[in-house]
């Protein structure tokens, strides 16, 4: 007996499919790059094109100011690596589970969270420094997310309105443990949200926050003076961090308000609580910045995922 192997698809729809392929691809791409920030933090080196627009290397700005400029910078962006990581791991999930089962929350959680990722990388362009290679990445993985939203959206079960996002995917008890440690991740996620808001509006205007010019210990005055395109270049990696964060921000709390109670949903909240904070709270004390003030709100934010975690553990991980 023969086999029909007649097709009558394109090799673009077929790579294309439901809209999940080009998504996944959008994910595997926003690991990859949060990972070469935080190796890039890591090492204390800059890009090649960030030098050209300074003029300087990394090691000739480490002469300045006991290093502290430098050591700044690498912590923006070591922040910024765990966040972009964090939301490649949120993506994934959100892709292989509920978009999978064609839930309408899973779709607008995705769609608002990178249309706020990628609209944040205009939020720096007005300080005079157009990232070279973020734009290339942009121009690379938007087609994917675009495509990718477009043609899932015919695969999703009504009804495909965006009020699905206020409908809780559980409802347990508020006393219950399961009840407090629900609330105390709903509240850790809605803190990056609101952090992704006030680092962008920092990045887009002010740049820094007092506590961040006494760690460097010059004003914006003699920053513009040492190299007048360093404002710039910091703006740009602020506003990138506070793009993240709000993109994070929006993906995490639709997955803990609307995702069913599941070891993956656990497991894909865990991963990326350690992918974000881990980074963003480690490097503080990497680089000697631990003004207690400026810790705060992330070392709060962290400790209650922590224990929203451990209180969610099982029911989550044996739903009944």
């Amino acid at each position: 007996m023969g086999i029909n192997v007649a097709d009558g698809r394109t090799f673009l729809q077929a790579l294309v499919g439901d809209g999940r392929p080009p998504l996944y691809a959008l994910s595997l791409g926003l690991l990859a790059s949060g990972g070469a920030a935080l190796f890039l933090a890591a090492t204390g080196h800059f890009l090649p094109h960030d030098e050209r627009f300074l003029g300087m290397s990394a090691e000739q700005l480490c002469g300045y100011q006991g290093c502290r400029v430098v050591h700044f910078m690498i912590h923006d962006r070591a922040a910024f690596g765990g966040i972009v990581f964090a939301v490649g791991l949120l993506y994934l999930w959100l892709l292989e589970f509920p978009l999978r089962a064609r839930l309408a929350w899973a779709w607008w959680a995705l769609l608002l969270s990178g249309a706020f990722g990628f609209a944040s990388f205009l939020a720096y362009i007005g300080y005079g420094y157009l990232d070279a290679w973020h734009a290339a990445a942009t121009l690379a993985l938007f087609p994917c997310f675009a495509i990718g939203v477009a043609r899932s959206w015919s695969t999703l079960v009504p009804p495909h309105n965006i009020k699905c996002l206020l409908t809780p995917g559980d409802r347990p008890a508020w006393r219950s443990s399961h009840g407090i440690g629900r609330m105390c991740l709903m509240i850790a996620a809605l803190g990056v949200l609101g952090a992704g808001v006030t680092i962008l509006t920092v990045g887009m205007t002010a740049v820094f926050v007092p506590q961040d010019l006494e760690f460097i210990g010059v004003g914006v005055g003699e920053l513009r003076a040492l190299n007048p395109r360093l404002v710039p270049l910091i703006a740009h990696d602020r506003a990138g961090f506070g793009g993240a964060l709000l993109s994070c921000g929006v993906a995490v709390t639709a997955c803990v308000w609307c995702g069913r109670p599941s070891p993956s949903l656990w497991q894909v909240l865990a991963l990326a609580g350690i992918a974000g904070f881990t980074p963003a709270i480690g490097v503080h004390y990497a680089i000697g910045y631990t003004d207690p003030f400026h810790l705060a709100p992330a070392v709060t934010g962290a400790v209650l995922y922590l224990i929203g975690l451990a209180l969610t553990y099982r029911p989550m991980n044996h739903p009944q």
